[in-house]
């Protein structure tokens, strides 16, 4: 499924139009990325949590020439499902 066919379906379940939709699902991706820009975390009960998680910085090696070399401290978005995505998707 891809964003057309995510506006659409939105579009189709809630009566509005594909118009409305995109601005709706816009908005909501906005307002996670904002939140998560600002180091909070979205929960959404039943579906997941969208956070932020950091990884310290170390030392790797080079797979190539096995030389160490240093991997820079980095943020990245991590995304929990809530108990209700998990089991839609067991089924």
């Amino acid at each position: 499924m891809n964003k057309a066919d995510l506006v659409a379906q939105i579009a189709e379940e809630s009566n509005l139009t594909r118009a409305q939709a995109e601005k709706a699902l816009t908005a909501f991706t906005d307002a996670v990325r904002k939140a998560l820009a600002e180091g909070d975390k979205v929960t959404l009960v039943g579906f997941g949590v969208f956070s932020v998680g950091v990884r310290e910085a170390r030392v790797g090696r080079n797979p190539q020439t096995k030389e160490p070399m240093e991997i820079p401290a980095s943020r990245s978005v991590r995304f929990k499902a809530g108990q209700g995505l998990r089991e839609a998707v067991k089924a």
